[in-house]
């Protein structure tokens, strides 16, 4: 029972509270109450916290945008990420579209030039890939995890205190109000008339029983006063320690700078190595695809062409030659003379390739190898000797020397 009680005379304090707060706060937005102002230094510190708050959340969602721009995936990670539970791992945009370009090479035939370009493009888009995982994941951890720990963290601490400053200042302007108009009604009781009347009896007693009353008013304000006075003392304490609570806080916006800015830096560095690496990732393809035909040999009359490498000016004489951006494409007389040649000839090889299948031979580029044909070959392929090895390889992939 006594546990009732408790309960209820606290539940009553905490609504009549709440109720002279929402008074106070009433009338002051109707400008009938007066509105105790912060110091301009907490102010400023209030309105740097809003600021830093407003501005971190933007950085925070554009960087997860930037970083995993399909929104279905950043829902599903946040959603394992409030389930406290690692979210599986899902293949990125330049691993599939290495894999598809992989697939299709490998359809196409590695011993082609288009199928090992596609190849080689499939392996270093699947590199980029891997390089992204890992931007993404350096990002999240120097990055994103400390703004998202001082939006959830130390933000949601300060505007608890906020709030509960906001609250001790409603309270210490309603007491203001309380004693003033306890010390108006004071006045007002002290101004009353007193004289006594004269008269009959009846006027007497009357008379008598004014000032009786009149006595006991003035007891009651005066009480009334000192209530508020004692109330007007506590609640200024209370809203002064809170104060200096908020402020103290506030003040930790600095450091909250300071570290954010390592924490760019950290981004910043991540970005760095990433597009690095992706430049020299491309830059190594490009390289590769310097060795591969640029150029196809190909008409309306044909439907299978073999594909016709891209060599230097001095690869070859001037009279095989068709120059394309410092590049020359082997001519059609050229390599027919390679594969209508009687007899084994002395071929270079333009250019790097991997054998698909032990029936052909590896070949390194500017090598010199020996080469024939053999009756039923397809056309796209002569038969290559090096030492005392032997297999096929293909045409595009040689000069015949004279």
């Amino acid at each position: 029972m006594n546990i009732m009680d408790f309960n209820v005379k606290k539940l009553a304090a905490d609504a009549g509270t709440f109720l002279s707060r929402a008074v106070q706060f009433t009338e002051e937005k109707l400008g009938q109450a007066e509105k105790t102002e912060l110091d301009a230094h907490l102010e400023n510190l209030l309105s740097k916290a809003e600021c830093t708050k407003i501005w971190t959340e933007k950085i925070m969602k554009q960087t997860e945008v930037l970083l995993q721009p399909n929104p279905n995936a950043r829902i599903e990670e946040f959603v394992y990420e409030k389930l406290d539970r690692k979210a599986p791992s899902r293949i990125n945009n330049p691993e599939l579209l290495g894999q598809y370009m992989i697939d299709a090479g490998t359809e196409f035939g590695p011993g082609t030039a288009y199928g090992n370009a596609l190849i080689k493009c499939g392996e270093t888009q699947k590199r980029i890939g891997t390089a992204d995982r890992e931007l993404i994941q350096t990002s999240a951890l120097n990055f994103l995890t400390p703004l998202r720990n001082f939006i959830e963290g130390d933000y949601k601490t300060i505007a608890k205190e906020r709030k509960l400053l906001q609250n001790k200042r409603l309270d210490l302007d309603a007491a203001k109000t309380r004693l003033k108009k306890a010390k108006a009604a004071e006045t007002r009781n002290s101004q009353l008339n007193s004289t006594r009347l004269e008269g009959d009896n009846i006027m007497v007693n009357f008379s008598y029983m004014l000032n009786f009353l009149h006595v006991k008013w003035l007891k009651i304000w005066a009480e009334e006063v000192t209530k508020s006075e004692q109330e007007l003392r506590i609640t200024q304490s209370e809203f002064d320690r809170q104060a200096e609570i908020t402020r103290l806080l506030l003040e930790g916006i600095s450091s909250t700078h300071a570290h954010h800015l390592r924490c760019l830096n950290d981004f910043v560095e991540a970005q760095m190595t990433y597009y690095a690496q992706c430049y020299q990732y491309m830059l190594d393809l490009q390289k590769q695809l310097g060795s591969f035909p640029s150029n196809y040999l190909s008409n309306n009359n044909q439907t299978s062409v073999a594909p016709v490498p891209s060599v230097l000016p001095n690869a070859i004489g001037s009279s095989a030659m068709a120059s394309t951006s410092g590049l020359v494409i082997t001519s059609p007389s050229n390599l027919s003379d390679l594969k209508e040649c009687s007899g084994s000839r002395k071929a270079r090889v333009l250019y790097d390739y991997d054998a698909a299948n032990s029936t052909e031979l590896s070949l390194l580029a500017d090598e010199v190898i020996t080469v024939f044909s053999v009756v039923g070959m397809d056309s796209d392929w002569l038969m290559g000797e090096r030492g005392n090895q032997k297999g096929k390889v293909p045409i595009t992939y040689l000069e015949l020397l004279n």
